[in-house]
């Protein structure tokens, strides 16, 4: 009965998941995508850092790598700022694929030092990816705009343009939110799908062998190295993919978002959702990405908050100190994550629901 219980409540969710488009406005249809991109590069990170244990401080570098990557594929060499873009004008759809591929290969190119290298060292060298990524964001003015960033192309996929022109559904106006929303839940549908039967199956487990006893793991032929560099490069592909979502949500890339913040509110996301899971990584990533959202759009009826330079604390400052508290929470008292509260609900859930046997 427990399995028919935990159906029943994945279909009503994705049965909300697809309504809400046709309901809700911009703003709550954007907080949503941002939470999205948010869980698939977080599902990513879980897989490195859950999962095998590997500390990594470079997330938003990946990042930056699939959005950058996707507008110098996709755009068309146009100027901005008084600087002569770099444009291939690939399609859209392409571009997207292949930013993911190369967020991916400079994700090998770094994975002999992941395959090496563990724990606070790991979590050290790819610092260091923050703060090369930062320089050649503000400095490569060709490809990135340079501080004003670089405006990214919609994405066009099987006749569709994902931006802001209406195409009228059900007598609901569709624009790039409500377009894009299909395609983000596609997009997260297959990644959490992939992340978990790579964690249910051989990999996930040793994987977790690695995690657990990475000397262990090696005497029983486990090639440790091996899957360190494999699982890095992996998780840049995640971050890639959501790097490329943020930027089609944004419609313009700016170098100051992909810095140390992000890579630790990633960080964030993964430990209040709960470590070495797909639905903790999604959880997590929902809470954080949602919380400053919902704190700018309450500000006026909440105390202490308030707009930047009027006072108060802003939106952005209340939501780091709030998941910061969490994260600290989360480590004492509940070390399973948000997810561990998911899963009692659902067991006493299950407890309540009568069997066959009791029925009879």
């Amino acid at each position: 009965m427990s399995d028919l219980v935990r159906r029943a409540l994945w279909a009503a969710g994705a049965v909300v998941l697809l309504a809400l488009p046709f309901y809700l406005d911009r703003f709550w249809l954007q907080a949503g995508l941002f939470a999205i991109a948010a869980a698939i590069g977080a599902i990513g990170l879980n897989l490195l850092t859950g999962a095998t244990g590997q500390l990594s401080m470079g997330h938003a570098f990946f990042l930056a790598v699939g959005a950058y990557g996707y507008c110098a594929l996709a755009g068309d060499g146009t100027k901005a700022g008084g600087h002569e873009l770099v444009g291939l004008g690939l399609p859209s759809w392409l571009a997207a694929v292949l930013a993911v591929a190369l967020t991916g290969a400079v994700g090998g190119l770094f994975s002999p030092i992941a395959g090496r290298l563990r724990g606070a060292y790991l979590g050290i060298a790819t610092l260091a990816l923050i703060f090369i990524g930062q320089h050649v964001l503000f400095n490569a003015t060709s490809l990135t705009g340079g501080f004003n960033g670089r405006s990214v192309e919609p994405l066009s996929l099987l006749g569709l343009t994902f931006d802001d022109t209406e195409t009228v559904i059900a007598a609901v106006p569709f624009q790039s939110a409500e377009k894009l929303w299909y395609v983000a839940l596609a997009a997260l549908l297959a990644c959490a799908l992939f992340a978990r039967g790579i964690l249910r199956g051989r990999p996930g487990r040793a994987m977790n062998a690695i995690r657990d006893h990475n000397i262990a793991a090696g005497v029983m032929g486990v090639p440790v190295a091996r899957y360190r560099a494999a699982v890095f490069v992996l998780s840049s592909m995640y971050a890639g993919l959501a790097g490329v979502l943020l930027a089609l949500v944004f419609q313009r890339t700016v170098p100051d978002y992909f810095g140390m913040v992000l890579s630790l509110e990633y960080l964030a996301m993964i430990v209040i959702g709960g470590l070495g899971t797909v639905a903790g990584a999604v959880v997590g990533a929902a809470f954080v990405s949602l919380l400053p959202q919902l704190l700018t759009r309450y500000s006026d009826a909440l105390p202490l908050v308030s707009a930047p330079g009027t006072g108060g604390v802003s939106p952005g400052e209340a939501s780091r100190y709030l998941y910061g508290a969490a994260v600290v929470l989360v480590v004492l008292f509940l070390p399973g994550g948000l997810m561990r509260i998911t899963a009692m609900r659902i067991t006493a859930l299950t407890r309540l629901t009568p069997s066959k046997k009791e029925q009879a």
